[in-house]
């Protein structure tokens, strides 16, 4: 039992072995060609004895093979290269850096009930994403790569057949209305988002516009999804966001809500929560607490689908 605690106590160490062999691009140096460490430290400019510490590191956890001294990828690390078609390297980036340090503070977010992210940095996460460019497209590559898998099904789980359009609203880089696009083609698809974003989207297959859901939606969709936005928020915030939903919807319009509801899934939410709370200043709520705010702002609640092992679709109706 102590063993294992000492060990658990560390487990993180791991981690960060491999969220820095990201940023310092070991794994497409080495998706070029087997290096052993003098030949990848002088191709990245870094210390040998270091670099061959991390590759150790790397190898025992099964990020990397080794043989006579030289270092190969394994299937774990080829995910974590960039242009792999299902990369997982912002994914793996984003829980370092400033989400790390926010953590480390999760004795003030327990103890307030507020984020330790805007105690640190002097402003809340997405104004601060906003406020740098670079890490607000670090972002969204890694919640493009979560929704690329996540949202596969989501066009087997929502019937849009005899719709004439469809928006997505916050959809960040696009990975669910292309999904939606690719499975109806015929259907006029828009990619909603600020504008420091969809200029970054690099979306060929569907209809781009740009704007603030605080502020207003465009009318332009009978259809709306807003996905995994809602839970970035509190009640109030939420409301505000779902007031601008219900006025930009034409009669009998239709929103999907896609969120991670507590009481429909087998799978605690705490340390999920624990996380949006250090972050945002929110938690992963249950479905009765998404309806209640919804309908609070006119729509009407009419069904739950099971989209996957987390996450639940909520479809509401004006």
């Amino acid at each position: 039992m102590k063993d294992k605690l000492k060990s658990f106590f560390t487990e993180h160490w791991n981690y960060m072995a491999v969220s820095t062999a990201c940023k310092l691009g070991v794994f497409e140096a080495l998706e070029q060609q087997d290096l052993n460490p003098k030949e990848l430290a002088d191709c990245l400019n870094l210390q040998e004895k270091q670099v061959t510490m991390l590759l150790n590191v790397l190898r025992n956890i099964d990020f990397l093979k080794e043989e006579n001294g030289m270092y190969s990828l394994s299937k774990k690390s080829l995910l974590l290269t960039e242009n792999h078609p299902e990369s997982l390297k912002y994914a793996c980036l984003n829980w370092s850096g400033e989400h790390w340090n926010a953590w480390q503070d999760l004795e003030y977010s327990i103890q307030t009930g507020a984020s330790s992210f805007t105690k640190l940095y002097g402003e809340n996460y997405f104004d601060y994403l906003n406020n740098h460019p670079d890490k607000l497209n670090q972002y969204h590559k890694a919640m493009y790569e979560y929704a690329r898998d996540d949202y596969k099904e989501l066009p087997n789980k929502i019937d849009l057949s005899i719709a004439n359009s469809v928006i997505d609203i916050g959809g960040g880089y696009g990975a669910a209305i292309s999904a939606i696009k690719t499975f109806y083609p015929n259907l006029t698809c828009y990619l909603f988002d600020l504008e420091k974003v969809i200029d970054k989207a690099n979306k060929k297959d569907v209809l781009t516009l740009k704007g603030n859901f605080f502020e207003a939606i465009p009318k332009v969709a009978e259809v709306q999804i807003l996905s995994r936005i809602l839970h970035d928020w509190n009640n109030e915030k939420a409301a505000i966001i779902l007031k601008n939903c219900f006025d930009a919807l034409p009669k009998n319009g239709t929103l999907y809500i896609i969120e991670n509801c507590s009481d429909k899934i087998a799978i605690d939410l705490s340390l999920l929560s624990l996380n949006m709370t250090v972050i945002c200043e929110s938690y992963e709520r249950t479905s009765v607490e998404y309806i209640q705010t919804v309908t609070s702002v006119g729509f009407t609640f009419e069904s739950d689908i099971k989209l996957n092992e987390l996450q639940t679709i909520l479809k509401f109706k004006k």
